[in-house]
């Protein structure tokens, strides 16, 4: 049993290694970022109150009454002819800032880019956190004997494995893979523990869900009456890797598309799409992809 839950549990371990440690990163640079634009504003101590007079290569022209200074401001052309407050350097007048400027926005999208990827390393630990626990709470219950069918499913880009559970009322089990699923018996008895965890031919397997009373979507394939003994099933990480990397092929369409909101450019889009990349591979363990 140990060995099949180290099996069960590497590969949701790798996944969730994998992101925590472009988190890390991004999170990292997101502060170092910050913390640049926090000193550069706070060197900004003068207040006086001036008007923007032109608009040209992405700055704006302001002038107040002991000084003037281009300010870098995206789209600053409609606010040419305005008034508005001025923080400035009062030993270096030439180095000020606005409200709305590009320098604020610079300093708000790191620090989002910090609380972001804190978030995320968060969500991926408290979810793993939760499934492993209720899956060894479910493995430590008093079993029963109940017949099972394995069955494929392949819904979008996700191939999972299904215990099909016979009884008064059917029901259907996702687990995680596990190479003695290719060459089960179907039907065959197994000992099913706390409604969640199955032991076939020796080998735990682990829910990667929640049962359900109606039957899942997606393109079904059922495993043989008698399967050859002599099949090779998919093994190893490399193999769920594999199958794993179809879901980071959105990864760059969200980046663009989280790029387009923030206006944040190419460093908002390699950001979006390296976190995107990494938590569709990710979702992929999560959900408990098939490799067979």
């Amino acid at each position: 049993m140990l060995r099949s839950r180290v099996r069960a549990l590497r590969h949701g371990v790798l996944a969730t290694a994998i992101v925590l440690f472009v988190c890390l990163v991004v999170a990292l640079l997101s502060w170092l970022s910050y913390s640049d634009g926090r000193a550069r504003l706070s060197s900004l101590t003068s207040r006086e109150v001036g008007s923007v007079v032109s608009f040209a290569d992405g700055a704006v022209e302001v002038r107040w009454p002991s000084g003037s200074a281009r300010v870098p401001y995206e789209n600053g052309a409609r606010f040419v002819g305005r008034q508005t407050q001025v923080a400035f350097d009062p030993a270096d007048p030439s180095r000020a800032v606005i409200p709305g400027s590009d320098l604020f926005l610079e300093t708000d999208r790191a620090l989002g880019g910090v609380t972001f990827s804190i978030a995320v390393a968060v969500l991926v630990l408290v979810a793993g956190g939760v499934r492993v626990l209720l899956a060894v709470r479910s493995a430590k219950s008093s079993g029963v004997t109940a017949s099972v069918r394995r069955i494929r499913l392949q819904s979008g880009l996700m191939v999972r494995s299904w215990l099909e559970i016979e009884g008064r009322t059917e029901r259907w089990l996702p687990v995680y893979y596990d190479p003695v699923l290719v060459t089960l018996p179907s039907p065959v008895s197994v000992e099913l523990r706390g409604g969640r965890v199955a032991v076939a031919d020796g080998v735990t397997l682990y829910p990667s869900g929640r049962a359900v009373t109606k039957h899942p979507r997606g393109r079904r394939l059922d495993n043989p009456a008698q399967p050859d003994p002599e099949t090779r099933a998919p093994r190893g990480l490399l193999a769920q890797l594999r199958v794993d990397a179809v879901f980071m092929v959105p990864a760059p369409f969200v980046g663009v598309f989280w790029a387009y909101l923030d206006g944040s450019g190419f460093t908002g889009w390699i950001t979006a799409t390296v976190i995107a990349a990494v938590l569709g591979l990710w979702w992929g363990a999560f959900r408990g992809s098939d490799p067979s």
